[in-house]
């Protein structure tokens, strides 16, 4: 039982902080994507002009699909690779969650 307390206190405590490196990582994303991905994908994700993917309609197990596109490109997307780093692709994908359909 120890052991337990001890494990639930653990994770009591550190929820603010991961909560707070989320929030930090989707107001990265937010500016990553801003500079790099809203002439196709429209301002604050609002895509209205039907050319580019809608990326709130990524569902959170889409991830390695996320990161291939980004990485590689798809139809008129090009890659990102040497253009954003791991990090930054992480923050984007913080963004794009955070503001997902549900």
């Amino acid at each position: 039982m120890p052991f337990r307390r001890a494990a639930f206190a653990v994770i009591v405590i550190a929820l603010p902080c991961l909560a707070a490196a989320d929030d930090a990582a989707v107001r990265k994303g937010a500016k990553i994507y801003e500079n790099n991905c809203s002439t196709c994908h429209g301002d604050g994700l609002q895509n209205n002009s039907g050319i580019a993917f809608d990326l709130r309609r990524l569902h959170a197990d889409e991830h390695a699909r996320f990161v291939n596109s980004v990485l590689r490109g798809k139809n008129v997307m090009p890659s990102w690779e040497g253009k954003l780093n791991d990090d930054q692709i992480e923050c984007l994908w913080a963004y794009i969650r955070a503001n997902a359909y549900q």
